[in-house]
């Protein structure tokens, strides 16, 4: 009998990808979507869709639970943080399996000052942080940190709130100009890290990494709209191998939550050094491009073992899965090129400007 799967926000990118990875799954399921945005459900893969209300409405489990009712759902999972937030709130409401960590885990993860504080206690390399609530915090960050510093909202994904300054003015012009638009976010200082940016996605039963696989974002779909040049999702990125980064990034995930459940997206960046430091961790959500590793997994190695939302939906009906190598679960240096209105393409090193890899 198929599995009956519920995808939130299956109409942005993310829910595409993820939904896109369980359509090459080696096993056939029945997709549902749900999606608040009525433009955005218009573009999602799933063979049903359905409307629900945003995820701060009161309406919205219940919305949830028809769905399941209706769809008789195996399986919910949830992309945007604010459906993660909503869900793993109010999980025991849900009639479907989930795979999430702990409710605490889940608001740790999405406060960004909150897991760099656990991270110092605990010896994690990790991006010095310091709250910004008036000017005296700005030039405290210029003292701790030296210039430029990183700006970015404490909540929020995508480079929220993100930029660079250069000094006191800038940083103050530029929380004042949020906060004039209405836009109360609270804003951190960290330490400006000029290294490679590094995704790392993993996946976790009970405390024990099941597999993960690391990446590189090399260059930003349409860089020039962000003061930062970050715009949350790369156009190009690739596939590495790198044993410190690995390191690093399992220890943020256990600092958090010794006993971490499901998905475990690290956000990671280099200082000069080329030392990696943890940043922030996605918890119970994929990362945007989840579909370049799925794709690769069944082009290149002819598996799933790098299918991450497949091992999700897996996990998360309380299956069995086949052991795999904790970490560098694909081949590195494979590119993964994609930008707005164009199909992605996977591409092996040293083909860059050679002959793609076609579907």
């Amino acid at each position: 009998m198929r599995k009956r799967i519920l995808i939130t926000g299956a109409g942005g990118p993310a829910g595409v990808n993820f939904t896109q990875s369980l359509r090459i799954a080696p096993e056939k399921m029945h997709l549902v979507g749900a999606e608040a945005n009525p433009y955005f459900a218009k573009l999602a893969l799933t063979s049903e869709m359905y409307a629900v209300p945003k995820a701060t409405e009161s309406t919205y489990i219940d919305k949830l639970n028809e769905i399941i009712k209706l769809e008789n759902i195996d399986f919910i999972h949830p992309q945007p943080d604010i459906e993660v937030r909503a869900i793993s709130d109010n999980r025991e409401k849900l009639n479907a399996n989930i795979l999430l960590p702990t409710k605490k885990t889940i608001r740790i993860c999405q406060d960004k000052l909150e897991s760099a504080r656990i991270w110092a206690k605990k010896g994690v390399s990790a991006a010095r942080t310091i709250p910004l609530d008036d000017q005296d915090d700005i030039e405290k960050a210029f003292s701790e940190f030296g210039s430029p510093i990183w700006i970015r909202a404490k909540h929020g994904a995508g480079g929220k709130g993100s930029t660079p300054a250069n000094c006191v003015e800038t940083a103050l012009s530029w929380i004042n100009y949020w906060r004039s638009r209405g836009q109360n976010w609270e804003f951190i200082a960290q330490k400006y890290l000029q290294g490679r940016n590094i995704g790392f996605h993993s996946i976790w039963k009970d405390g024990e990494l099941i597999t993960s696989m690391a990446r590189e974002r090399i260059e930003y779909i349409y860089p020039h709209l962000a003061p930062s040049g970050i715009t949350g999702t790369p156009a190009v990125q690739r596939t590495i191998h790198d044993d410190a980064a690995n390191k690093v990034a399992t220890k943020a995930v256990l600092a958090i939550e010794p006993d971490f459940d499901g998905i475990a997206c690290v956000d990671l960046k280099e200082d000069n050094n080329g030392t990696p430091h943890a940043t922030e961790i996605n918890a119970g959500r994929m990362f945007t491009t989840s579909f370049f590793f799925s794709y690769a997994s069944k082009k290149i190695l002819n598996n799933y073992h790098a299918n991450f939302p497949y091992l999700c939906v897996k996990l998360g009906c309380k299956e069995h899965l086949e052991k795999t190598p904790r970490y560098n679960i694909l081949p590195k240096d494979l590119y993964w090129i994609r930008h707005m209105d164009s199909s992605p393409r996977l591409v092996r090193a040293g083909e860059v400007l050679g002959r793609l890899i076609n579907d």
